[in-house]
């Protein structure tokens, strides 16, 4: 038998070392992680924005916003935290407006999906209908991050209330709930011109400091300001109600301004919520509602907008209590218009569904 030479062991063993060392380079991956997301042109989790990642699952509906074409809101319906359908429940219409928002909105719809948030490009001819297309959007967004972002009882929110309009001009208070209590209040609108800049600039911090103190929506009136201090405390009670159940809002039970308490004393208690829908803006009047949810039911329904003045009051007076009981034998929005009253029932069951929305229903 001939023996190897030792020479050629040697070249033999370093050359099926560099064969090996080739083999395990050619199995790094092309790409990182990282390139491949920025190569498909997707924002970062953190960018601003976007889509909250946390599991957010269900309907999301945005505020209605008010363009000079008539007033634009945005729907969502989400899954794991993404958005898997967007759609329009208000939009401009009459007129040239029907064209536009039937060429505009659809594609406004697709663009929301693609981009997972509000940083999506204006359609070419609607102008308007766009930049309130992306401003409802942005707001379900924030719905949907404040339902999401508030899991541990130690993180701080920011809520937005919805517009409360007065007499005098709008109202809108911005709350920071921290621990289950409100940390800050303010006024982001308040009444001005005139007069009005006295009395808000003498009532608003004394209302700030007030919701501050009774950590709700029950809060006396300041002496002068009396549509001032009502619509502060509509507008506060709405932010209040868009805190998440569970997520530590549920201060001043019982006072009615926590949008959870726990019924019962097991461990497996119901939760009782307070939702208030976004306004909806009719031909005669704004129509919002307001609804308490127990046990996955309507317990309770209340208009805390509706159609004023004139014939209004006696249509109101008539068609509301009727669309109160309807909404809570329902069960949903899903109910009939009372007859004489199409305007203000097509109003109330739209407030209706968005705050079912709210709750995830």
């Amino acid at each position: 038998m001939r023996k190897s030479h030792p020479v050629r062991r040697a070249v033999l063993a370093g050359a099926a070392t560099v064969s090996g060392i080739v083999l395990l380079l050619s199995l790094k991956p092309a790409s990182d992680p990282g390139s491949a997301q920025a190569a498909g042109g997707q924002l970062p989790p953190a960018a601003a924005g976007q889509a909250p990642q946390g599991g957010v699952n269900g309907a999301v509906t945005g505020d209605a916003v008010q363009t000079q074409y008539g007033a634009v809101q945005v729907r969502l319906t989400m899954s794991g935290g993404k958005i898997t359908q967007a759609e329009t429940v208000q939009a401009p219409k009459g007129g040239r407006s029907d064209q536009i928002t039937a060429s505009s909105v659809p594609r406004l719809n697709q663009a929301a999906v693609a981009a997972q948030s509000a940083d999506i490009d204006a359609v070419s001819g609607a102008t308007y209908t766009s930049a309130g297309y992306k401003k409802s959007l942005q707001s379900a967004l924030d719905k949907a991050k404040a339902s999401s972002g508030a899991q541990g009882s130690g993180n701080a929110q920011t809520l937005t209330g919805d517009v409360a309009q007065t007499q005098y001009g709008p109202v809108q208070v911005r709350i920071t709930v921290a621990g289950g209590k409100i940390t800050k209040a303010e006024a982001v609108q308040a009444p001005k011109g005139g007069r009005s800049d006295q009395i808000t600039s003498a009532s608003v911090p004394r209302l700030n400091q007030a919701a501050v103190a009774a950590g709700s929506a029950e809060i006396d009136a300041v002496s002068g300001a009396t549509y001032t201090s009502a619509g502060y405390k509509q507008s506060l009670q709405s932010a209040l109600d868009k805190a998440p159940a569970g997520g530590g809002s549920s201060q001043a039970a019982g006072s009615g301004g926590g949008s959870s308490q726990a019924a019962g004393s097991g461990g497996g208690q119901t939760q009782t919520q307070t939702l208030t829908g976004s306004v909806a803006q009719t031909q005669y009047g704004p129509v919002q509602v307001r609804i308490t949810v127990a046990g996955g039911k309507i317990t309770k329904a209340e208009a805390v907008q509706a159609p004023k003045g004139g014939r209004s009051d006696q249509i109101t007076s008539t068609s509301v209590p009727r669309l109160n009981q309807a909404a809570v034998a329902a069960g949903n929005a899903q109910i009939d218009a009372v007859s004489g009253a199409t305007y203000t029932s097509a109003g109330y069951k739209q407030s209706l569904q968005s705050a079912l929305d709210q709750a995830g229903g």
